[in-house]
């Protein structure tokens, strides 16, 4: 297998300019607070801070750019991206050969390039929201993943809703049964095993996503970030001026613990972040500022 070196570039760059879209639109609703108890404050603009990784013996092995933002309408946003490469930790590969990865145990090397956001809302009406997707290589296998959900800590069906459905439309454009079979996954992903309940109102979750065809699945990854944008950015802007008590408040803390627990405890991309050495600061990004276990 060739080292892929345009199509690893080309996912570099789409990661990139999907991350320049998604601030972009988050800084516009930052702006759009026009009353409550934060519009007085000046609105938030992202902050950039570069990540490194070494490898074993100290080499470069790639790293990234943290984006965060503190501000009126997100109390903390992280958009992420990076691109890494060098070896496996042995831990790593065993995880991957029991996914099945073809031929996982022949060799270490691997490159992986990605984004991942994480959105954590002033007002608790304002649903919370996860999305990440990547493109993974080693040198005898390539593979997609990501997806998005809906994390609101007061749920409304409506918006679930229409969440799902930009989601359907985005998976339909490919193929029929994509969403289907995503939605499942990513019902059975994002269970909090120890209390028995999902972590939110789901999405869809894929992951090594290989059909043979390259260019496809890229393009389907493709659609799946821009799906972020058309399904979450309207309901930020639906709820962005609903008032709330201090028992919203409370509610949203309380759901946020849950939150936490999730991603330390079963996120495999926090657990695959930490085991490859990469800037712990850029992998916890995900938890929440502020959070209660009553």
């Amino acid at each position: 297998m060739s080292d892929m070196l345009n199509e690893k570039a080309l996912a570099s760059a789409w990661f990139k300019d999907l991350r320049d879209q998604i601030c972009g639109e988050f800084e516009r609703l930052e702006d759009e607070l026009s009353d409550g108890p934060f519009s007085a404050e000046p609105a938030g603009r992202f902050v950039r801070k570069p990540t490194k990784r070494q490898g074993e013996a100290g080499e470069d092995a790639g790293g990234g750019e943290m984006s965060v933002m503190k501000g009126r309408v997100f109390e903390k946003v992280g958009v992420n991206i990076s691109t890494v490469y060098g070896n496996l930790s042995p831990m790593a590969q065993k995880a991957m050969a029991a996914r099945n990865i073809p031929g996982i145990e022949d060799g270490p090397r691997f490159w992986a390039a990605g984004i991942s956001v994480v959105s954590h809302m002033q007002n608790p009406h304002v649903p919370a929201v996860h999305m990440n997707t990547r493109m993974f290589w080693t040198p005898n296998a390539w593979w997609f993943g990501g997806g998005g959900d809906l994390n609101p800590p007061i749920p409304v069906a409506e918006d679930t809703a229409f969440f799902h459905n930009e989601y359907k439309k985005a998976c339909d454009q490919h193929d029929s049964e994509y969403y289907p079979k995503f939605k499942a996954w990513a019902d059975e992903y994002f269970m909090i095993k120890h209390w028995g309940h999902a972590r939110g109102q789901g999405g869809i979750f894929y992951d090594d996503h290989n059909t043979g065809n390259w260019e496809n699945d890229f393009a389907f990854t493709q659609d799946v970030g821009r799906a972020f944008l058309s399904a979450y950015i309207p309901l930020v802007e639906k709820h962005l001026h609903d008032p709330w008590t201090e028992f919203d408040r409370e509610t949203q803390l309380v759901y946020r613990g849950k939150y936490a627990e999730f991603n330390l405890v079963y996120d495999r991309g926090t657990h695959f972040g930490l085991a490859t050495g990469h800037n712990p600061e850029a992998v916890l990004m995900s938890l929440p500022p502020v959070a209660k276990w009553p």
